[in-house]
């Protein structure tokens, strides 16, 4: 992927992950779009990185996620990037869910993991594939190959996220869209809510790792313990897994 002179459209971009790769694109010389939910929130990441565009946009909404490609290609045609990075994560305990009355509640997380990633990529896969160059940026997560057992669901839609990808790669080899995939360990973000990653890789040291992955054209990009779970044994996974959840387990009971 070329990474300058790029019209980029970032989902989730006003804080977190979706901020530090909006910052550095904009660094490199490209034009960075970014969506969220919070008005508020957006102002100050336009107050912050100056030149940045941004768009209030509830992606849990269908009716949301088509205007906001129709609103991104009628006004910056020129758009030939998309990351999907918007994200949440719910960790709960379930012999405790209330999957009756609060199921709204759970499905929210399938709505922003996968709904939305998948529909902007099939809305925007034609569209890019008329231009010269473009890419799609699918961001999972290193729990779509070793499930956080006490976040079920989230583990569950990124690794959805991951195998929609790796057939996304393939249905586009013959045109110049490009399909990457970026796979975080746990980064000290408010994923989830405040305090939850606060042991996770450091923000700006994870967006420069990942970005030298950009550089070297890496198809799927990991980073710190996320990189060798890319490649894991299933007894592997279910080893680390087990351990994960054992370590966890406190957290929901």
């Amino acid at each position: 992927m070329k990474l300058s002179g790029n019209t980029i459209l970032i989902t989730g971009g006003s804080t977190g992950i979706g901020l530090a790769f909006a910052e550095r694109f904009i660094a490199a010389g490209n034009r960075v779009i970014v969506c969220g939910r919070r008005e508020e929130v957006l102002q100050s990441a336009e107050d912050k990185l100056p030149g940045l565009i941004t768009r209030v946009c509830d992606l849990n909404l269908e009716s949301e996620r088509v205007a906001l490609y129709d609103w991104v290609t009628e006004s910056y045609p020129e758009v030939n990037v998309l990351v999907n990075n918007a994200g949440t994560q719910q960790r709960f305990n379930v012999l405790k869910a209330d999957a009756r009355d609060n199921w709204s509640y759970y499905n929210q997380e399938i709505n922003t993991n996968l709904d939305a990633p998948f529909q902007l990529s099939l809305l925007f896969a034609p569209f890019f594939a008329e231009k010269e160059a473009a890419a799609i940026i699918n961001v999972t997560s290193g729990l779509a190959f070793t499930p956080f057992a006490i976040a079920p669901i989230y583990s569950a839609t990124k690794a959805a996220l991951h195998s929609f990808t790796v057939s996304l790669r393939h249905q586009l080899s013959g045109t110049s869209v490009e399909v990457i995939e970026v796979a975080p360990p746990a980064v000290n973000t408010d994923l989830g809510g405040a305090g939850l990653h606060v042991h996770g890789e450091p923000l700006e040291a994870f967006a420069d790792g990942i970005f030298k992955g950009l550089e070297e054209g890496k198809a799927e990009i990991g980073y710190g313990t996320s990189v060798d779970r890319l490649r894991m044994s299933r007894d592997q996974v279910d080893e680390y897994t087990a351990k994960m959840y054992e370590a966890s387990r406190g957290m929901v009971e």
